[in-house]
């Protein structure tokens, strides 16, 4: 595709891109799902046309929410949608040259890790500008105290804790929700062009996914900051949840390698995703699988002879 027309799809990407995000004022539940495809033509014009691609449809989304709303709108929109976005996909473009002459791709484990590192910054943004731990869990709990004063028309029993507990783990709980959303987005909107055969680069071997040894070290540090109590505690639990999304994906990478000696593979993961769709728990013991297969290597284990 020639330059003009390249410009032209990224802006028409970033334009609708712009108008599933104002869904949100519609204020209804239908709204809201087309808010969390927000960045899926985002991803498509940078997995099809590449990293200026995606910036330039994330540009334009931020100028049509500058017109739309205002300057903190754009703002916030370019931060947790449009960076993040195009940063991922010139990641994902990477490529080089290997020994024997085949294009190596930038691995899926790296990909996890920089998802994660986004994450992790979102925590310590929010901190910062909210001054620390006890300017963010202050400011949570009225918010909290306040939505569920408005839901609620008696008064809710042992109020004051259930305020805490969830203050606690809104930052953790709403980075995870992001984390997936993008997960989301960019499979689909591979999927889509690899269907079309417009894809950029193969789509990646979920069975390959490695994380980095940092992501287990700060799973450490965060597990450390919680037994040691005080402020560290909130950030402890925060980056725990945040850190669970990646351990979801190294532990499904397992499950991905271990179907692949069965007989029926498809028929089996897809077995296991309706049963973690309905029960959720499943994927919490993904996580843990994922987090022994990054201390242990279980797949190099099932898959050295006689395993």
């Amino acid at each position: 595709m020639r330059r003009a027309g390249s410009a032209a799809a990224a802006i028409a990407c970033g334009s609708a891109g712009a108008c599933l995000y104002l869904a949100a004022t519609l204020g209804t539940p239908g709204g809201l799902v087309l808010v969390y495809m927000t960045q899926l033509p985002l991803f498509l014009a940078g997995l099809w046309l590449g990293t200026g691609a995606a910036a330039l449809a994330g540009l334009t989304a931020a100028l049509v929410l500058l017109a739309a709303s205002d300057v903190l709108g754009a703002a916030v929109f370019a931060a947790v949608n449009a960076v993040p976005v195009a940063l991922l996909v010139r990641q994902a473009l990477l490529a080089r040259r290997g020994s024997d002459g085949t294009v190596v791709w930038y691995p899926p484990g790296l990909l996890t890790a920089w998802l994660a590192a986004l994450a992790l910054a979102g925590i310590g943004a929010a901190l910062l500008l909210l001054g620390g731990p006890e300017g963010l869990q202050s400011a949570l709990r009225g918010v909290v105290a306040e939505v569920i004063d408005r839901l609620t028309q008696h008064p809710v029993a042992d109020r004051d804790q259930t305020v805490e507990l969830i203050a606690m783990v809104i930052p953790g709980m709403v980075a995870a929700s992001w984390m997936i959303m993008l997960i989301a987005n960019a499979a689909l909107a591979q999927g889509l062009l690899a269907r079309f055969g417009a894809n950029w680069r193969p789509s990646p071997d979920l069975a390959g996914l490695d994380l980095p040894l940092w992501v287990p070290v700060a799973l450490g540090l965060a597990a450390a900051a919680v037994v040691f109590g005080g402020t560290l505690r909130f950030i402890g639990i925060n980056m725990l949840i945040a850190l669970s999304v990646p351990f979801c994906l190294a532990g499904l990478a397992v499950l991905h390698a271990v179907a692949r000696h069965m007989s029926h593979p498809a028929l089996a993961l897809v077995g296991f995703y309706m049963l973690a769709a309905v029960f959720g728990w499943p994927f919490l013991a993904i996580a843990v699988l994922g987090l022994l297969e990054s201390w242990l290597g279980l797949r190099q284990r099932l898959a050295s002879p006689g395993s």
